[in-house]
């Protein structure tokens, strides 16, 4: 278990993390999100331990993080922005060299090497300088070395940036494999990858957590959430009128390509509702599907509503 209590991180005036507490259970997978600046990566180093807490505490399955980082860092994988490498390494020099670092020696040093080598399909590339990796192998290489310890604590930060569609896929089967035994936390700007990969979400904004929910609950903050989308073979005016009138209805939209959106009061599922109103009208329905919200839309909302009002305090203080 990872336990964050009030942490704060200065750099001079600016606060980068602002009072911060949460916890994460083991076999949770956390996707941290926010704009540029929110805080995730200072928060991700600070657990590690790379940087200090101007205040509070971090506790990593039992090991305080200012007081025992040694212990903590031991439990944890970490995949720091950008995967830095020796340039002039192979990738197998690479991987035993962390290997050694870590006080594998022997066989345990080539059993951990081929597992992460399996897990991360780096075996085309052994031979190769890291200056000569693609940056998605850069990218594989990073959680190999993060991976070869086999810590109960993984940190990654951006791990699919660089990758291709098919590697994505990949390393989010690898992560969601990973999380069976492990506490896993990934910051990332990819939405659709908190729906594919985390069980939990949390939003950062100006230093602050504006949502820590499952990603079901942050789809269902979408203005879009519950709404009904349909293309009829003919659309009158009378079914948009109707479709309008009906109770939990916010309102109704239709686009230049003919589909109508119906948009529900607070999320609430309104599909028998406007099934019934296409059916008195015997409608002929091209497509109709309801939506479970967008991710973006949430997003937006609440990223800029937390920076107008860090903006706004931040006037007002000056």
């Amino acid at each position: 278990m990872i336990q964050i209590s009030n942490l704060s991180k200065y750099f001079d005036d600016f606060c980068a993390v602002d009072n911060v507490s949460f916890t994460i259970q083991p076999g949770e997978v956390l996707g941290f999100l926010g704009p540029n600046g929110a805080g995730k990566s200072t928060t991700m180093k600070i657990i590690t331990g790379f940087l200090a807490p101007s205040s509070g505490q971090v506790n990593v399955l039992g090991h305080d993080v200012l007081k025992n980082p040694i212990a903590a860092q031991l439990e944890i994988g970490y995949l720091p922005e950008g995967a830095p490498a020796y340039a002039d390494m192979t990738v197998s020099a690479a991987l035993k060299f962390i290997a050694q670092v870590r006080g594998f020696s022997g066989e345990e040093l080539k059993s951990r090497i081929q597992s992460v080598v399996d897990k991360v399909e780096l075996h085309s590339v052994l031979d190769r300088r890291v200056e000569n990796l693609s940056k998605g192998y850069c990218r594989r290489l990073g959680i190999a070395q993060a991976l070869i310890h086999d810590p109960k604590v993984l940190i990654l930060d951006e791990p699919t940036d660089g990758l291709d569609p098919n590697q994505k896929h990949q390393v989010r089967e690898l992560i969601r494999n990973l999380s069976k035994d492990k506490t896993v936390i990934i910051s990332t700007h990819i939405l659709e990858e908190v729906s594919a990969v985390c069980t939990r979400a949390m939003i950062l904004a100006a230093g602050k957590v504006v949502f820590d929910g499952t990603p079901l609950e942050l789809a269902a903050k979408s203005d879009l959430h519950n709404a009904v989308r349909i293309r009829l073979q003919a659309t009158s005016q009378e079914i948009l009128a109707e479709l309008q009138a009906l109770a939990d209805i916010e309102r109704v939209s239709q686009d230049d390509s003919g589909m109508i959106t119906v948009y529900p009061v607070g999320g609430k599922a309104i599909l028998p509702a406007v099934n019934a109103v296409l059916h008195k009208h015997n409608s002929l329905v091209e497509e109709l599907h309801v939506e479970k919200g967008q991710l973006d839309d949430v997003f937006r909302k609440v990223t800029i509503s937390q920076s107008l009002s860090a903006d706004l305090k931040q006037e007002q203080s000056a």
